[in-house]
């Protein structure tokens, strides 16, 4: 069967199991939206910018666990996808981005639209393609869907000029399945017995769960491991919801926002397993203080990651479900009471998380009372921006399933809040979906709400509204001797910018409207956006200073000033 290369790219996405693509049109990518006129089993989501196309392809997969697809013209419109592709890439996100390009003859000769794609976006593409005919169009499909899955996952993007577009050839037969098994360096066998050895004569080991517990679906072997040894569990902020937060032996968030207990327990523990952690800055801190008594077992698909940061003792290289099911067998279960009892004494001589009881609306009360409705619902995506909101949700709501956290970990990308809802509720219909906004986040991708409207998504908005950037503010306040520069932002009235895209809203100034309020925007049948009115100079604690060692976590000076009083 003879089709054009927009019909072959369609015909490919179907054979990958593609439903939903996100995308925004323009000249060098009309043949496409042509054929997509014809496709109607791809379901097409128009944003209102590529930047936002990207992270609902991103969050898409987070949420739901598809590939999800992104799509934007030439020049301005695959440039837009920048941020969103660095975004998928620096958190092994696997994604396909396709863009249009001008003409074969035009490329090279500065025509209107064009720009380098593939120059601009190979530093922050886990590969990259030019199509070059249609011919090639299926198997550069089937492949980039491969890459994106393989190893460490992430972004692929396909430059699809608009004269191959149109090109005719004949539609390749589906070429067969990669094959799908888990497996683990021939050497790790060795290996995997030197780890077990160490857990096995450790007194005060520890489990350190990233996002590859995730990615892999591990949770339930990293439940199975902690209980029948013992050993409690801490997450980094993408890891969270791999190992339930209620559960006896979760000590919550580590690192620089993290429990105190978590970061006491780490620099007390004598053996770390790290499971898909890449032990970055905010993680660590100062690597020479790390841990300093622990020996360090890292399980890690990317060989890579592994020793890059820290000292390795135990190097085990391979999926994090097929490695903690080969490591099983090999541990011994044991009762440890004596470390966990010394880590529930920490807990009590440094409570936490507390919410200021001088102040009218903190921040911190909003994120416990969202907490509790997120206990009461069985199916909940919760998604964040970047600054303190994005701390305060990682401390204070309980994620005790996978794929709960929806959040831009390593790039740290304001405004990921709004599109990113977008690509978690297509992916979860049946989910409550909680976007959780800094009003300097919200602003900059604000334009998402005709999305939101469009599509009659039951996003609900939670806007904190404190007046400031407010973890550029807390470092300037506590690093920068209070020269707040550029810090104080002004707003719009937040309520009538929904209502504007037809959409309800709700302003929360007091503690005592906060419930309901909540209550309400999860009760409404679509979108609901709640301008929640807080405290604005409060600060996200606990903090590790910047490069700083976990046994100097500083706490609340609220509340260790209280405690000294009252010592």
């Amino acid at each position: 069967m003879r089709l054009n290369g927009a019909e072959i790219l369609c015909e490919a996405l179907l054979r990958e199991g593609v439903e939903v693509i996100f995308g925004y049109p323009g000249g060098a990518v009309l043949p496409l939206y042509d054929a997509l006129y014809k496709y109607s089993q791809l379901r097409h989501i128009q944003v209102r910018h590529e930047q936002g196309a990207a992270h609902a392809a991103d969050a898409y997969f987070r949420a739901g666990g598809k590939i999800g697809v992104c799509v934007a013209t030439s020049g301005p419109g695959a440039t837009n996808l920048v941020t969103g592709l660095m975004n998928a890439k620096a958190d092994s996100i696997p994604m396909v981005a396709i863009t249009g390009q001008v003409a074969r003859s035009a490329i090279g000769k500065e025509s209107f639209q064009e720009c380098p794609t593939l120059a601009i976006t190979q530093p922050c593409t886990k590969k990259n393609y030019m199509v070059r005919s249609a011919d090639e169009v299926a198997d550069t499909v089937h492949e980039a869907f491969v890459v994106a899955r393989k190893g460490r996952p992430g972004p692929v993007l396909i430059d699809f000029p608009r004269d191959v577009q149109l090109e005719e050839a004949e539609l390749k037969p589906t070429p067969p399945p990669p094959n799908g098994s888990r497996s683990i360096f021939l050497e790790s066998k060795r290996k995997l017995e030197h780890a077990a050895t160490l857990i096995n004569e450790s007194q005060r080991p520890i489990i350190i769960a990233g996002h590859g517990v995730l990615m892999s679906g591990a949770s339930g072997e990293l439940k199975q491991l902690a209980e029948r040894n013992d050993i409690p569990v801490a997450n980094t902020l993408l890891g969270l919801g791999s190992f339930p937060r209620t559960h006896r032996l979760s000590l919550g968030m580590l690192g620089m926002h993290g429990t105190y207990w978590a970061n006491y327990a780490v620099n007390e523990a004598d053996v770390v397993l790290g499971v898909g952690v890449r032990f970055d800055d905010r993680v660590v801190g100062n690597p020479d203080t790390f841990a300093p008594e622990a020996k360090l077992i890292h399980i890690d698909s990317d060989p890579s990651q592994v020793g890059r940061n820290l000292r390795v003792d135990a190097p085990l290289i391979g999926d994090a479900k097929v490695v903690l099911r080969a490591l099983m067998p090999l541990i011994k279960g044991r009762r440890r009471r004596d470390w966990l009892q010394q880590i529930e004494t920490s807990k009590r001589e440094h409570p936490f998380p507390q919410v200021p009881e001088n102040a009218n609306l903190p921040p911190q009360f909003v994120m416990a009372q969202l907490d509790a409705l997120v206990r009461e619902d069985g199916d909940t995506v919760v998604v964040t921006g970047v600054g303190q909101h994005q701390m305060w949700v990682a401390q204070f709501v309980s994620f005790n399933h996978p794929d709960s956290l929806v959040t831009s970990g390593a790039q740290g990308v304001m405004g990921f809040e709004l599109p990113a809802a977008v690509g978690a509720q297509i992916a979860r219909p049946g989910a409550t979906v909680w976007s959780v906004c800094g009003d300097g986040g919200f602003q900059m991708t604000v334009q998402e709400l005709a999305t939101i409207a469009d599509e009659g998504l039951p996003v609900k908005l939670v806007v904190i509204n404190n007046g400031y950037l407010g973890m550029v503010r807390q470092w300037q306040e506590l690093f920068f001797h209070k020269h707040l520069k550029a810090t104080p932002i002004t707003s719009p009235d937040f309520i009538k910018l929904a209502e504007a895209y037809g959409i309800p809203g709700l302003r929360v100034s007091q503690r005592r409207e906060v419930l309901p309020a909540l209550r309400r925007a999860r009760e409404h049948a679509g979108p609901f956006l709640l301008d929640m009115v807080v405290d604005g100079e409060v600060n996200v604690y606990p903090m590790m200073k910047p490069g700083g060692a976990f046994a100097e976590t500083m706490e609340d000076p609220r509340w260790t000033g209280l405690r000294d009083m009252v010592g």
